[in-house]
């Protein structure tokens, strides 16, 4: 009896916990991004005057792009910094972008073409481009992504003020808005992942760099090994090695690139079944550094990881329950009879609405007319939510077995209905 007196009682502990969570994580993260933004945000307006102009190079590593990389490269072109070289990497492509970039190559003087025969994966093609290139700060983007002319002077303006600073990551804003899914990521790019971004530089480190954009200091990069090949999401990989080896990493929201996102249920769930595998990954790999005092800085992350992965399990055995309760009697303390409780619904809806408006508050500097995809943000936990909840508890149980040293290469994403 005392067993299962223990059992029924930790369950309750768990519903409880999956409830709560996500209040308690939206207060952290608001907390945080409005200290962020009056520490540092709302200082920085102007486009910043560097004292000198270092070569930079702009690696665009791409699969399967030949819709994307011709206007991606030609944007890149567009900017406004003077010194740069751009190296594409053409990673065994089966359509025509291989054919597009050498049409690009012979037309632009500031472009270089790496052809690879086969697929080998994202993480090769940085590490090859890294190693031919010639500049001291190599700026990543996606092969479908859109950079804004100044972001190159705010990443390189971290790197020559901070002698520490190993890499900075920008501020995706998404492109493709024709269906629900994607002007739900409008919203969840602002008022979740920015947001994280800028709690997270507050009390320690940055868990990742955006794949989508990120600059990095070729010393820091070789120091670290450059990018493994057998991590699922290179970027949560690298991110972690800079940091456990003392490299800051720093979020400026000015840098700015559009993206395209998945707008389908299935296209969304193998892109955060990855990311939750890889951020699993980079947990297993790095667990025996985490408790050194050295590395104490990272302790909020990890903390921060560690009670998501709770509450998604905690999430699945709520609803687990929730449905059972339809079939069998259950014992009173683990009765789940609707998921929304009404009073917890009404406060979890103010908060969540409260976080949406400041974020899109603080957004709107960087895009005008964000606001008007506030009615559609509200329809974020009811997709993203049961999708997260379910993408972690499945990628952390697939990024325990998964075999060491398997290469981790490119799969088509899905880029979108509308674009």
């Amino acid at each position: 009896m005392l067993y299962e007196n223990l059992i029924a009682n930790t369950i309750e502990q768990l519903i409880n916990y999956s409830y709560y969570y996500p209040l308690f994580m939206a207060y952290i993260w608001m907390v945080g991004s409005i200290y962020y933004l009056f520490h540092w945000e709302r200082k920085n307006s102007n486009t910043p005057e560097l004292k000198e102009y270092p070569l930079v190079s702009i690696l665009v590593p791409c699969y399967n792009e030949e819709k994307h990389i011709k206007e991606t490269i030609e944007y890149l072109l567009e900017t406004n910094y003077p010194n740069f070289e751009i190296i594409a990497v053409n990673d065994g492509s089966k359509d025509k972008t291989g054919e597009i970039l050498k049409d690009l190559e012979e037309k632009y003087s500031e472009l270089r073409v790496i052809e690879f025969e086969t697929n080998q994966g994202k993480a090769m093609g940085l590490n090859c481009a890294a190693m031919v290139s010639k500049g001291e700060y190599l700026v990543c983007i996606d092969g479908d992504t859109i950079l804004d002319p100044d972001a190159i002077h705010w990443m390189i303006h971290h790197f020559l003020t901070g002698p520490r600073v190993g890499a900075v990551t920008g501020n995706p804003r998404i492109r493709n808005r024709s269906t629900l899914l994607g002007k739900i990521q409008i919203g969840e790019f602002s008022a979740i992942v920015g947001m994280i971004k800028r709690a997270q530089r507050i009390y320690g480190r940055i868990f990742t760099v955006s794949g989508v954009i990120a600059a990095f200091r070729k010393t820091a990069i070789h120091q670290v090994g450059y990018w493994h090949t057998d991590m699922v999401t290179e970027d949560i990989d690298i991110s972690w090695r800079l940091e456990l080896n003392h490299w800051d990493i720093r979020f400026e929201p000015n840098a700015l690139c559009w993206m395209l996102v998945p707008e389908t249920i299935k296209g969304l769930w193998k892109q955060r079944l990855r990311w939750a595998q890889g951020g699993a990954e980079v947990i297993k790999k790095y667990f025996k550094y985490i408790f050194n005092y050295k590395n104490r800085r990272m302790w909020g992350i990890y903390l921060e990881y560690i009670l998501s992965l709770i509450w998604a399990y905690s999430a699945v055995i709520t609803i687990i329950l929730w449905f059972l309760g339809y079939f069998i009697t259950l014992p009173k303390n683990i009765q789940v009879p609707t998921l929304i409780p009404s009073v917890y619904g009404t406060f979890l809806g103010i908060t969540f609405l409260l976080q949406f408006a400041l974020s899109l508050i603080i957004d709107s500097k960087y895009e005008k007319g964000i606001a008007r995809y506030y009615y559609w943000i509200i329809w974020y936990p009811f997709v993203f939510w049961i999708i997260n909840v379910f993408t972690t508890s499945v990628g952390f149980i697939k990024a325990i077995f998964k075999k060491k040293g398997k290469r981790a290469v490119w799969e088509s994403p899905d880029r979108g209905i509308g674009v």
